[in-house]
């Protein structure tokens, strides 16, 4: 019996979108694309979900890779990004839908920032959730085994009795094999909703 619904972040509470992020501050579209790019790139993103750079280098590195004029830029975009990530449709309904029904646990698990972790509170549907494991806090990455053990023991879950939703199926397969099932959501709130109504 299904007891705990396991969501991910980016891509199924939130649109994480780099250009969109960087064209809130950028005068033109070109700045936007080249901004979104270097400032976003894995090669430090990946860093920062497993905390092992901080902000104030990723910025460092980046602005070696922009003209002067849009090193501002990417001081704005990325101190702010928090705050351009809109809800994935129907989603945020969901969860409260599923939360003020009493039948789950919910949990978050996300492969994010530290800078995140320290600015939850600017993200409202965060507050529905019972637990919260943040990967740089963790010093671990999904779908390393690490960050499941160490969500079921402080969320205080068992994986049988678990559900967990990623964009990801590289972290889907991850959490099965850590005996968690695995949901991997297409961007349908309601297919969704239908799933968990049938488990």
């Amino acid at each position: 019996m299904i007891k705990n619904l396991i969501f991910d972040f980016g891509q199924v509470l939130v649109k994480f979108e780099p250009y969109y992020m960087a064209k809130q501050y950028a005068e033109s579209v070109d700045d936007a694309k080249l901004v979104a790019e270097v400032l976003f790139d894995r090669l430090y993103w990946d860093r920062l979900d497993d905390g092992t750079i901080s902000d104030k280098e990723v910025l460092r590195l980046a602005s070696e890779r922009l003209p002067d004029r849009l090193r501002p830029v990417a001081e704005r975009v990325y101190y702010n990004w928090i705050y351009n990530i809109p809800p994935v449709e129907g989603m945020w309904e969901l969860v409260r839908r599923l939360k003020a029904s009493g039948r789950y646990r919910l949990l978050l698990l996300s492969n994010i920032s530290e800078y995140f972790a320290e600015h939850e509170g600017e993200i409202p549907i965060l507050s529905e959730f019972d637990t919260k494991i943040y990967s740089a806090r963790v010093g671990a990455v999904k779908p390393e085994r690490k960050i499941f053990v160490v969500l079921c023991e402080r969320g205080g879950i068992r994986p049988e009795e678990s559900l967990f939703i990623d964009d990801s199926e590289r972290n889907i397969d991850g959490a099965e094999k850590f005996g968690i099932k695995g949901y991997l959501f297409d961007g349908d709130a309601k297919r969704l909703e239908r799933y968990i109504e049938g488990l």
